[in-house]
């Protein structure tokens, strides 16, 4: 039996306002954290605060000299410049996230005032630049010279940016920001704000939120609390009062699934924050839009009239965060606020639904799946609402196996490297639990086909993989030696070997990217995938022939001279060149590989490899070793261990799950970091699989 897994993309005018609001809101949640702190210290320490400090808050003198404080540096540098990073590390990873901090205090230096807006424009604009710029003299630098090239370029672009900034950005952006602010202050004085309501409610459902959320309402309102103390836009959609009481009155009128459901769902969106759970409730009767539009209006209108507000975002929208963030002088108005946009939405929806026949329970399904073809991937908390089946977990939806699991595959690019340590580490685990005969393989993503029981891949790679295996349930990774998930998979096996049926689909944990709900088709034929051009992993544990021409002792280093990734990849790519087992195109490839999807394995380890297009470039198998004792920051992550691999059929697979085998054992790799010959690495790794 075959579900579908995701939501094609849609090429209308709201998609792609969806693309843009999640692309803005990618650039402020990473950061909500830093909000908040600012947030907490701003209604304690401020001069009108709960525990006003002025050394703290930024008021009044001490010694003659006036207090800076923290409220006003971190509102006017550090937030922005956490925007500027992330928008460029989005675009182009670290480097990208350098320049584009680097190009945003030009904008916050010229305009004088907190620049949210300008840092969302000079981050990913500084990110874009950058990756442009690399790629004139991308494979044309001297070796050797790689890091001068690098660092000279980014900083000198990051010069002449924030110089950009400072003449042509900051001025443009400080007249939008002041524009935009007077028309919200006209809105406010003329008592016209809570029509705003008619645009933020039916957006929230259609999932345009974020784009006026994060794009326009946070930043206003974050120049508005520091000139104020507070700001009502950082309730004008994190009220959680409407959504509350259409589900409410779905406890109360509803019929079949929806009514049984809304109890669980009010509780998750209340206490819990996530909104979308009460969109399908809405999609399933759309006439209940007027009553989040009654809600929001009711809500809006007590704020202001009460002239309350938050002092930062509260995300997500739960109870608890917006009165975290309340206003000292506004807890009245606040509760005020979520309380009768509760009652307004659950009189309305309540008189709609007394007045309108329908079949709730035949279209809650339905409508659930309109929110996530709307939303372009699968809800986290879809199965709340639809009751589907044990097991499901914010990770993601659920599938329903048609019979026991036997045939497991773990997919990368190239299917040679990343994929074989996973399976191997898997295919112990599954062994140890006591099922022996399922067969866990590893292939690259071109040759998968739907013959799978289960698909394990990088996080990045999941929807690649997905219309190849669509019958499969797939599971989502970001650590390949020691991820949770792996326990996971585990426990399907024995669950749907004993008995059992339900599999949980997702991501890792910490990993941001929701799986997509399906389910495995038979236990049929073993496909065996390839590995650069290759057989597959299938026999990887007995090939024990050749691991000495594989891993040669020319091949370790035990003190490595890189001190960044990319050189550290130049590094290994280069003792596989001196082995004569690749080209110089393969060097090239490796670091392909690694902008597309990282190579980080956990445990301190990176294993660095070419991309499947890259199999020409090989002339043998080869294995390098090199260890990093201070370590290197790899994507995030530190690395102490780089090995670098290129292999031709399944030769280098054996050493490679050799590897594998020490970096899942602690004690294995305390003694490669206490290693003080080569030949201690050699016989390390010889021993494991003895």
């Amino acid at each position: 039996m075959a579900t579908e897994t995701v939501a094609k993309p849609r090429t209308s005018m709201r998609v792609g306002v969806q693309k843009f609001g999640t692309f803005l809101s990618g650039m402020i949640m990473p950061n909500i954290g830093a909000f908040i702190a600012w947030g907490i210290i701003t209604a304690l320490f401020i001069e009108k605060g709960w525990l006003p400090v002025p050394q703290l808050g930024g008021f009044g003198e001490t010694d003659g000299v006036k207090n800076i404080g923290l409220v006003g540096p971190m509102i006017t540098y550090l937030l922005p410049l956490l925007i500027g990073y992330t928008g460029g590390k989005m675009v182009y990873d670290v480097r990208g996230g350098v320049v584009g901090a680097i190009g945003t205090m030009g904008v916050i230096v010229g305009a004088g005032i907190p620049m949210f807006i300008g840092a969302m424009i000079m981050g990913p604009l500084g990110g874009w630049t950058m990756k442009k710029i690399d790629s004139i003299w991308d494979g044309k630098i001297r070796p050797g010279f790689e890091m001068l090239v690098n660092n000279f370029s980014a900083g000198i672009w990051g010069a002449l940016l924030a110089m950009l900034g400072f003449y042509a950005i900051a001025p443009v952006v400080s007249a939008f920001s002041a524009g935009a602010g007077n028309v919200v202050q006209f809105l406010v004085n003329n008592g016209l704000l809570p029509l705003t309501s008619i645009f933020i409610e039916p957006a929230k459902v259609l999932f345009l939120n974020n784009a006026i959320n994060h794009g326009v309402l946070t930043p206003l309102g974050v120049q508005q609390s520091l000139e104020q103390g507070k700001s009502i836009l950082f309730l004008l959609e994190a009220n959680p009062g409407p959504g509350l009481g259409i589900l409410l009155a779905y406890m109360f009128f509803g019929r079949g699934a929806a009514k049984a459901s809304a109890p669980g769902a009010a509780i998750i969106h209340f206490f819990g924050g996530i909104h979308e759970i009460y969109f399908p409730y809405v999609l399933m009767r759309p006439l209940l839009i007027l009553a989040a539009i009654a809600g929001g209006m009711t809500g809006i209108a007590t704020l202001a009239i009460t002239n309350s507000g938050l002092v930062a975002p509260a995300a997500p929208g739960s109870i608890f965060a917006v009165l975290a963030q309340t206003s000292r002088d506004s807890y009245v108005g606040v509760i005020l606020a979520v309380l009768l946009a509760t009652a307004a939405s659950f009189l309305v929806a309540s008189v709609i639904m007394k007045t309108t026949k329908h079949s709730d329970e035949v279209d809650l399904n339905d409508a659930t799946s309109r929110m996530e073809q709307m939303k372009g991937k699968k809800s986290s908390v879809a199965s709340t609402l639809t009751g589907a089946g044990a097991g499901a977990a914010a990770g993601g939806g659920v599938g329903v196996l048609a019979g026991p699991v036997r045939n497991i595959v773990f997919a990368c690019d190239a299917g040679m490297g990343s994929s074989a340590m996973g399976a191997s580490v898997l295919r112990n685990k599954i062994k140890a639990a006591g099922f022996p005969d399922v067969k866990v393989t590893n292939a690259s993503i071109a040759n998968l086909n739907d013959s799978y029981d289960v698909v394990v891949t990088h996080q990045d790679l999941t929807e690649r993989a997905k219309p190849a295996t669509s019958s499969a349930v797939h599971y989502s990774v970001d650590n390949f030696m020691n991820s949770p998930r792996y326990d996971e998979i585990v426990e399907l096996v024995r669950g749907s070997n004993t008995g059992g049926a339900a599999a949980t689909e997702g991501q890792d944990a910490g990993a941001g990217t929701p799986g997509g709900a399906s389910a495995s088709g038979p236990a049929t034929a073993v496909a065996a995938g390839t590995v650069a051009g290759g057989t597959a992993a299938g026999t990887a544990e007995t090939q024990a022939a050749g691991n000495s021409e594989i891993l040669a002792r020319e091949s370790v280093i035990l003190t490595g001279s890189a001190t960044t990734r990319d050189a550290a990849i130049d590094e290994a790519g280069r003792l596989l060149l001196a082995r004569g087992a690749v080209d110089e195109g393969y060097i090239a490839a490796m670091h392909e590989r690694e902008e597309s999807v990282s190579t980080y394995m956990g445990s301190y380890l990176a294993i660095p490899h070419g991309t499947n297009a890259a199999k020409d470039h090989i002339r043998k198998s080869a294995v390098s070793v090199i260890r990093y004792p201070e370590g290197i920051d790899w994507n995030g992550k530190q690395v102490k261990f780089v090995v670098g691999v290129a292999g031709i059929n399944n030769e280098h697979l054996h050493i490679l799950s050799s590897i594998a085998k020490v970096f899942t054992n602690k004690e294995q790799v305390a003694r490669l970091e206490a290693a003080t010959s080569e030949d201690e690495v050699l016989e390390l790794f010889g021993k494991v699989n003895a």
